[in-house]
């Protein structure tokens, strides 16, 4: 696994080391979470935003179902 350098402010620091003894972890395994998440919720995002514009088209399939030759017919 790479390793990346950051840098952060003392205070955040000292309280991100409590917070992580606290919760019986550490500082690297806090940020690669905080890190998950956000781009695990980024990509959900933009899904959402997808269909919501797939949704506003105000088109309908009237049920067809599509195969993926489907997708090269021109």
């Amino acid at each position: 696994m790479p390793n990346v350098t950051i840098s952060l402010d003392e205070k955040l620091l000292k309280a991100g080391r409590e917070y992580a003894k606290k919760h019986q972890t550490s500082i690297n395994a806090l940020i690669r979470k905080l890190l998950e998440q956000t781009v695990e919720a980024r990509s959900s995002q933009k899904m959402d935003e997808c269909f919501e514009l797939m949704d506003r088209t105000g088109l309908n399939s009237c049920g067809r179902q599509w195969k993926r030759e489907d997708l090269y017919d021109v």
